[in-house]
């Protein structure tokens, strides 16, 4: 007995090599690339490990979980960390960036998450960029969530160390990531002693003994699946055309956004300003003495299929998630879940109104107020 997905050939070095290739292409990228054999959380921690140390001054942005995360991993490491958080309900600004170099200028190192889906908020990566670059600091970017959603440009942004995931607006696999890597922070890692070594977290490891080489043989055996779950992701990707991919995603913010504002019933945007909204997902605060886990769980018994959560941790209780990411930035996708809110409201005793809600997001698919999609 056969199957299609137990008796494949196995994956050659070359066509490995080739998936990094367009990969690269999609991030517009002439560094190295690394495709790591896991979820995105490897390479996160793996080039933090590799590029910091005790002698490392970080500048750690938090705009929600993720850089929490960062910061702890920086610390972990020995880095002196100086953290600078801004509500998430809201995005960080380069002035504030530049502010921190001012009060720390021996900072050498920037970690950012560029969208973050669990809070809803997107970061000005290209402004932030030029502050960075013009203090001679390493810049590592988070990615993950961003990518297919919004312009993601390591090279023109001069991000150092850009990390992406394809389980979220790639709609792809989340089993594999990767990471564009410039050649100063190669030398980076090289010049740091407690770089991981010998272990799944290295990229030495894979500088070493994949792409120095040639690419030739690959280090060990590759999540054969899941790679090729990559390739047809980005086949998909260039078959449609990023831009218009992009163009989806903000549209669902958009009609998304729209939409909440017109349901009424107390449910209102999570971040404040549009400018500062994420295309990837869109996060609403729940109507005062409202749980909005379980608003979220009344919601999803009339379609389980919708992509509604409630925020995660100490979120649960005021933030709804629309994750209108991947498949399921559609049309289809943001009415369903509006109209599901506007019911759960309903049975509340909220003042709803699903067809106004339907009308405004439909106006608003038409004429998103997303990012520039020009530089796709």
């Amino acid at each position: 007995m056969t199957h299609p997905f137990l008796d494949l050939a196995p994956l050659s070095a070359g066509r490995f090599a080739a998936i990094e290739d367009r990969v690269a292409r999609l991030l517009g990228t002439g560094q190295d690339v690394v495709i790591m054999q896991g979820e995105a959380l490897l390479p996160l921690e793996g080039a933090i490990r590799a590029a910091a140390g005790p002698g490392t001054v970080a500048l750690n942005v938090v705009t929600g979980p993720y850089g929490q995360t960062f910061g702890n991993w920086l610390r972990d490491c020995g880095a002196t960390v100086h953290d600078l958080s801004v509500p998430f309900h809201t995005a960080v600004s380069a002035g504030q960036v530049r502010q921190a170099f001012t009060e720390h200028p021996e900072i050498d190192f920037v970690s950012l998450v560029h969208a973050e889906a669990a809070t809803g908020n997107t970061n000005p990566v290209a402004e932030i960029g030029e502050v960075v670059r013009a203090h001679g600091a390493l810049f590592y970017l988070d990615a993950v969530a961003s990518v297919g959603a919004e312009p993601v440009l390591p090279d023109e942004w001069g991000v150092d160390l850009c990390v992406i995931g394809a389980q979220k607006a790639m709609g792809g696999p989340a089993g594999v990531s990767a990471v564009s890597v410039s050649e100063r922070a190669w030398a980076r890692m090289a010049a740091n002693p407690g770089a991981p070594r010998r272990s799944y977290l290295s990229l030495l490891d894979w500088k070493e003994r994949w792409t120095d080489g040639g690419r030739k043989a690959l280090p060990h055996a590759p999540a054969q699946l899941e790679m090729l779950a990559l390739e047809a992701c980005v086949e998909r990707i260039e078959a449609a055309g990023l831009g218009t991919v992009m163009g989806r995603h903000a549209s669902a913010a958009a009609a998304t956004r729209a939409g909440a504002l017109a349901l009424g019933g107390g449910l209102e945007p999570y971040v404040y300003e549009a400018t500062d909204a994420a295309p990837v997902a869109t996060t609403l605060r729940a109507p005062a003495d409202v749980d909005a886990s379980e608003l979220v769980a009344r919601a999803l018994e009339s379609d389980p299929a919708l992509p509604l959560a409630a925020g995660g941790g100490a979120l649960a209780a005021e933030m709804i998630r629309v994750n209108h990411y991947g498949p399921d930035a559609t049309r289809g996708a943001v009415q369903g879940c509006l109209a599901a809110l506007g019911a759960a409201l309903a049975e509340r005793g909220l003042k709803a109104d699903p067809e106004a809600a339907r009308r405004a997001a439909e106006d608003a698919w038409d004429r998103p107020a997303g990012p520039n999609l020009s530089e796709a």
